[in-house]
């Protein structure tokens, strides 16, 4: 069964399906113009998986030209952008062509930017292929790239016109990068869905065995619960800053680790436990309720470790896009399934969360 969840923006409206076997599907959902071309962007390691059984989706519809972006988080730059804009004008892509951005999280926000920005904005499709990309980074529109600065410090809204999560792919998925993508789920439970996080709290076993039926609800309940919060906040000025939780030290990890140490979703799944360190502290949470968080994250591990200092923390936290105005801005757990955004955590308390947190790094 595919199930279809709509997100509805003040810009946008577009179906996110979920389920099994949705390549089969793309031929009667894709409405190409008359004489328009169609494009790929995706990595060779997606490709060599699911390239064939793709383009015999495809047929029917001419067959697309293939774009490769190399996998990793340094090629997630303005550099591939420019070269793969350059691929696209060399083999004709005008505005009625359509890109599919099919991969994961990198290939996603870097695909949508691509589509944003060639000839002032072309429409595209997601087809995420991690988990972490289906659950969260392909819906809601944000596309962008990197800068040696910090994380996703260029880029733009731009939302696809469906997106296709479909979970047979994800049995291909290396164990790290599905439990990268769960860290996110996790996320998406704690800040605004009580019984998502139930679920992932009582059902770790089954979700880490790729049970289709478990897999299936965790996914469309962190859609559901993100497509909910871009209906109220498309372009991030008040409750859509929830999602955000465990992003400030999150990517300040990445950062200070030169994006090549942890993924995305394991920096985050740090930068959940320093924002716990702090609700804790702060008595926003029960020390029972920050440990069944903390003991849900640890569920979906084991964490990777890295090294860094709390004052490289503290200095990237401190270019984090998020911030405004000179105030950081951070979200803590007021509880399981409810967060807040808050502009008054000091230096201090993140310095000690930093701490913190690299010491249970050291010690794991």
């Amino acid at each position: 069964m595919t199930r279809t969840i709509p997100v509805k923006t003040t810009s946008a409206e577009y179906p996110v399906y979920v389920g099994r076997g949705l390549f089969v599907q793309l031929p009667r959902r894709i409405r190409l113009e008359k004489n328009s071309r169609l494009f790929v962007v995706t990595s060779p390691e997606i490709w060599s998986l699911w390239g064939q059984q793709f383009l015999s989706a495809l047929a029917s519809l001419g067959g697309p030209t293939v774009l490769f972006l190399p996998a990793g988080e340094r090629y997630k730059r303005l550099s591939e952008v420019e070269r793969l804009s350059g691929e696209l004008a060399s083999a004709g892509a005008d505005r009625s062509s359509l890109l599919i951005a099919f991969g994961g999280g990198i290939v996603g926000d870097l695909g949508g930017f691509l589509a944003a920005i060639y000839m002032r904005g072309i429409n595209y499709l997601q087809i995420p292929t991690t988990l972490l990309s289906q659950v969260d980074s392909s819906v809601g529109g944000k596309t962008g790239v990197n800068l040696t600065a910090g994380k996703n410090l260029i880029g733009c809204f731009h939302h696809p016109r469906a997106v296709f999560a479909d979970i047979e792919v994800l049995q291909t998925l290396p164990e790290r990068e599905l439990r990268a993508g769960l860290f996110e789920s996790v996320k998406a439970g704690i800040i605004r869905d009580a019984a998502l996080f139930r679920f992932m709290e009582q059902n770790a076993e089954a979700i880490l065995r790729r049970e289709p039926a478990a897999l299936e609800r965790v996914i469309t309940a962190s859609i559901r619960m993100k497509a909910g919060v871009v209906a109220i906040d498309e372009r991030e000025s008040g409750l859509r800053m929830i999602l955000n939780f465990g992003h400030t030290l999150g990517h300040a990890i990445e950062a200070a680790t030169g994006y090549k140490s942890l993924l995305h979703g394991e920096a985050i799944a740090w930068g959940m436990l320093a924002a716990l360190h702090v609700a804790a502290a702060r008595g926003t949470v029960t020390p029972e309720q920050a440990s069944r968080m903390e003991q849900t994250v640890l569920a979906y591990g084991p964490l990777t470790t890295f090294r860094s200092s709390a004052e490289k923390l503290l200095d990237a936290a401190g270019r984090d896009k998020k911030n405004r105005a000179g105030r950081r801005r951070f979200v803590l757990p007021q509880g399981i399934g409810d967060a807040v955004v808050v502009e008054d955590v000091t230096d201090a308390e993140l310095m000690d969360a930093a701490g913190w947190v690299l010491d249970r790094a050291r010690r794991a």
